[in-house]
């Protein structure tokens, strides 16, 4: 479903990623583990066309993305959880799911994904008149899962889902992860608490300064000698 291919990408004169290639499968969950300022989010802002590699190209569903512009790609069907939530804070949780499906004129088709968002996150339809700025921070979460569901996505980007969330929302939030997956949506998955990003992923990568230096099933990683020394407290 996407393939990049050796791409660089540079911030000035910083060499953010060097010749990194990702493939993910439809259907699966490919999860992207690594420190911090190891370059997953400029991955996924790369992806998303909010930066451009200087080399290298991206392919989506056989469609090179490489110059395609940011809301062109979500119009293509990829969709992103930014890292941070970055909900709308002055706006209403109603509206900034609405923004979700700002692309969209299928009325009624987004009137039943408002309906499916609101029935998977319960706390989102009690609050639906609340300004989002309002919100907890696992609220704060679920919206923004909850907005990027309402651009109907076939790929949808996940930047640090578990960030500042208690053990038991970080539970919940992969559950609903599983879920998204399970109807029917692939998931690239960034995140730094590779325990939890390797139970649920199918296949993996572990990138270092802007290099993916290992890559394999969640499986194999999990049981690499030197992922559990790095990432897993092993």
């Amino acid at each position: 479903m996407l393939e990049v291919k050796e791409i660089e990408v540079y911030y000035g004169a910083i060499h953010a990623l060097k010749k990194l290639s990702i493939s993910v499968k439809q259907g699966s969950i490919v999860t992207l583990i690594g420190a911090n300022g190891a370059g997953k989010t400029t991955t996924l802002k790369t992806i998303s066309g909010l930066l451009r590699p200087r080399s290298g190209s991206i392919m989506y569903k056989n469609q090179d993305i490489t110059q395609v512009p940011p809301e062109k790609i979500v119009g293509l069907g990829i969709s992103q959880v930014p890292e941070g939530r970055r909900v709308f804070p002055s706006m209403s949780v109603l509206e900034n799911l609405e923004m979700g499906a700002y692309l969209r004129n299928d009325k009624k088709q987004i009137a039943q994904d408002m309906d499916n968002v609101f029935s998977r996150f319960p706390r989102l339809k009690e609050r639906y008149k609340q300004m989002a700025g309002t919100l907890s921070g696992g609220e704060q979460q679920m919206l923004a899962i909850g907005r990027a569901l309402m651009a109907k996505p076939e790929l949808l980007l996940m930047d640090e889902p578990s960030m500042g969330l208690a053990p038991l929302l970080v539970k919940e939030i992969f559950e609903i992860i599983k879920d998204i997956n399970k109807r029917g949506t692939t998931i690239l998955l960034v995140e730094q608490n590779a325990n939890m990003a390797l139970s649920i992923a199918d296949k993996a990568y572990v990138i270092e300064t802007g290099e993916i230096v290992l890559q394999g099933t969640a499986q194999e990683l999990m049981n690499s000698e030197q992922v559990k020394k790095a990432y897993l407290g092993g």
